[in-house]
Parts: C-alpha cells; sequence; structure tokens
C-alpha cells in the first residue's frame, strides 16, 4: 500500500562493502591533508571527506580514520594544509596514501603561514591550524582554523568516484539565481544544442569556450567548455558581469547599443558607440588584455553567482576602463605577438536578432594573428551551424 515501507535490512547496512559501494556513487574530491611531525619532517594523507564548515569564523573539516599514524603527528603538531589536488595529480594522490617510505620524494613543495607544505600543482590551498576533534564512530572529525588560502592552479579538480579517479567533466547548465522567463528557457535551449559543439571547439582550440547570455542588466555564463591558460581562473557557470562597457561590446553591437553607452558618462559615449558599430561591422570581437586585466578577471570570479550586493558591484565596476582599447586588425601586423585576452561571436537568431554570444577565454598571453583568426572562425562555426538548426 502507499505510504507503507519495507522493514530495513539490517544486514544491508551493517555489510561494510555494501555501504562503501553504495556511498562510492557520490563523487568526492580527492585532498591532500599535509603536515609536520614533532621532528619537523613533512607527512601527508589523502582525504576524501574534506568540507567547509563555517564563513563566520572561516572552518573547514575532514575526517580521518582513528588509526591514522599521519593524523596522530599532525595532531601533535596542531597544524596542517588542505591540499585540493588537480586533474592531474592522481600520481601524487597514489603517493601520498601508500603507507610507509618517502611520500614527498619528487614532488614539490613550499610552505605558508603555518608551515605545512603547500603542494605544487595543488588547484588550491587552506593552511589551518586544528581547532578542535570530534570522535564518530571509527573516524575523528577534525575542524580547522583557516589561517590563510589561495587558488593556485584554477583547473579541473580530481575526484574519487566508485572507487577509481576522475574528473570534472564540461559543466552542467546552471539555473540557480536566473528567472524562470520565457526567453531564458529559450536561452537554456539554446545552449543544450551548442553544448557538444563548444565541447569540440574548446578541445580543438585548447582554450575555454563561454555561451553568455544578456538578462535584464547582467551578461550572464550560462556554459563553459575547456580550461583556460594556466594561472587565469575559470569561468564559473552563473558567473554575472555588469552589462557595462567595455564589458558586452558583442551584445550592445547586434542590439540597443544606446542602453550600453547611457551608462557612461556623455564624454566617454562616443568612444563606446564607435566601438559596437566596429564590431558589428566586423561580425566578432576581441579584447586585449593590459595591466589590470587579471584583477578584474579575479574580481568577476569573487562575484557570488546569486544576487550579488551593489557594494561587490560598484567594485568590479572600479576596475573597469570604459576608454580600454579593443582590438582593431589595422594596429597590428600578420606578425606581431598579440595580447589578446578573449575573441567572441554572436550566436544571432532567425531576423538577426542576438541570442547568444560564444567567446574563447583563458588564451595565451602573447597571440599571433594567425591564432586570432583560429579562435574567430573555429565560433563562427559553431555559431553558424546551431543558427542553421534554429
Amino acid at each position: 500500500m502507499p505510504g507503507i515501507q519495507d522493514a530495513p535490512d539490517s544486514a544491508r547496512v551493517l555489510d561494510q562493502a555494501h555501504f562503501r559501494f553504495v556511498l562510492g556513487h557520490y563523487p568526492s574530491g580527492v585532498a591532500a591533508i599535509t603536515g609536520r611531525n614533532a621532528e619537523g619532517a613533512p607527512v601527508g594523507m589523502v582525504a576524501t571527506s574534506f568540507t567547509s564548515v563555517s564563513l563566520d569564523p572561516p572552518l573547514v573539516a575532514f575526517l580521518p580514520m582513528r588509526t591514522s599514524s599521519t593524523w596522530a603527528a599532525l595532531g601533535e603538531t596542531g597544524a596542517f594544509c588542505i591540499n585540493v589536488l588537480a586533474a592531474d595529480q592522481e600520481a601524487v594522490s597514489r603517493q601520498l596514501a601508500v603507507k610507509g617510505g618517502d611520500k614527498f620524494g619528487g614532488i614539490g613543495w613550499r610552505t605558508e603561514a603555518t608551515g605545512s607544505p603547500v603542494l605544487d600543482g595543488a588547484v588550491a590551498w587552506i593552511d589551518c591550524t586544528v581547532g578542535a576533534v570530534h570522535e564518530a564512530g571509527d573516524h575523528f572529525i577534525v575542524v580547522g582554523r583557516v589561517e590563510d588560502l589561495d587558488v593556485q592552479k584554477p583547473s579541473s579538480p580530481l575526484l574519487s568516484f566508485q572507487g577509481g579517479y576522475g574528473t570534472v567533466a564540461s559543466p552542467a547548465l546552471a539555473a540557480s539565481g536566473v528567472p524562470e522567463l520565457p526567453e531564458v528557457v529559450e536561452h537554456f535551449r539554446l545552449v543544450d544544442a551548442l553544448r557538444p559543439r563548444m565541447s569540440a571547439a574548446s578541445r580543438e582550440l585548447g582554450v575555454e569556450v563561454v555561451a553568455t547570455a544578456l538578462l535584464d542588466d547582467e551578461v550572464v555564463a550560462l556554459a563553459t567548455s575547456g580550461h583556460p591558460e594556466p594561472g587565469r581562473l575559470p569561468t564559473r557557470v552563473g558567473q554575472r558581469m555588469p552589462y557595462r562597457p567595455p564589458l558586452g561590446a558583442a551584445f550592445a553591437a547586434w542590439s540597443d547599443s544606446e542602453r550600453w553607452v547611457a551608462r557612461l558618462p556623455p564624454e566617454q559615449r562616443p568612444h563606446a558607440r564607435g566601438l559596437a558599430r566596429r564590431v558589428r561591422e566586423r561580425g566578432w570581437s576581441a579584447t586585449l588584455g593590459g595591466p589590470g586585466s587579471l584583477d578584474l578577471e579575479r574580481a568577476l570570479y569573487r562575484l557570488p553567482v546569486n544576487a550579488p550586493s551593489s557594494e561587490e558591484l560598484h567594485a568590479v565596476g572600479g576596475l573597469l576602463d570604459p576608454l580600454s582599447e579593443a582590438y582593431e586588425p589595422h594596429t597590428f601586423t600578420a606578425k606581431d605577438r598579440i595580447p589578446l585576452r578573449t575573441v567572441a561571436v554572436p550566436v544571432l537568431g532567425p531576423v538577426g536578432a542576438i541570442r547568444l554570444v560564444l567567446t574563447a577565454y583563458g588564451l595565451p598571453a602573447l597571440s599571433t594573428y594567425d591564432d586570432l583568426v583560429r579562435y574567430r572562425d573555429t565560433l563562427l562555426e559553431v555559431a553558424r551551424t546551431v543558427q542553421q538548426g534554429a
């Protein structure tokens, strides 16, 4: 009968192999927990139980086995570092997971505030002191007070899944915080059609490809594929950017550019109008990197996906230079090395209205004109293929 459940199978619950099998269907990140023993030598272990605990105060936790000799050593010194391992660090994970021997042989590392090892090549590190230890069955729950942290290598993390290793595929579409309006649903439908071609393009170009939409007064990343150049922050699905010059030039070029330009003081508007007009005439846009590019990327990356505050948006706006120079073909020769930041093309509807923008992002620090043509033509082909099938 509906509402009546079978009695729980206690034997199945107590079967450790079955317990591991079921929980193994939930993927978890792989972290290297590093520190020093009482003699000052580096010690390390691997954990898939790392989690964030609190923002105020900043706390994290991991769950070592009660029998872990590495945790016993870390517990004596009262400090540890969480190293979020990258997708290409499976060998590092295996080496640190083995009992005995020189776990750090051939692994580069440095130290930060607590003196715990920060591993070379890790995605991020969180340096901690031990805040509390709680007993939990055959494990401890170790709560760490975060002393310092940073992203070291923006890239895909290493995952543990079904008893093996894996990594993140192309991020799924994220509608979190995006209004469920008819036009937004249409954007999602179009992104679904784009996704396989975006993945192929990002593999071919070796850069990140991002699909964005203009929603109200923000440019929102609806899907990404691939990874940017090492050292560049990846685009988060759902990431928002203010629709203000020079951001969003491709949207302004194929829509009401005056809405975009109106956000500037009168004396700066002619420059922005000219930029939108030239992008429309060319059929694509490109931006150049400069001294403030990385600062802007970091500020955009830190914006909350859901409802950023006016203060956070103002901080991003303060880093925008409406008079910054976009890429203009006549200012470069075929032999020049170009500090490209992005290359973007529109995805147009049946009557020529812009629907999405495809952007190649995270490009090498210096590109050739042939590189630019390759990025541009690959993205234009993706856009044309989708437009023809729309």
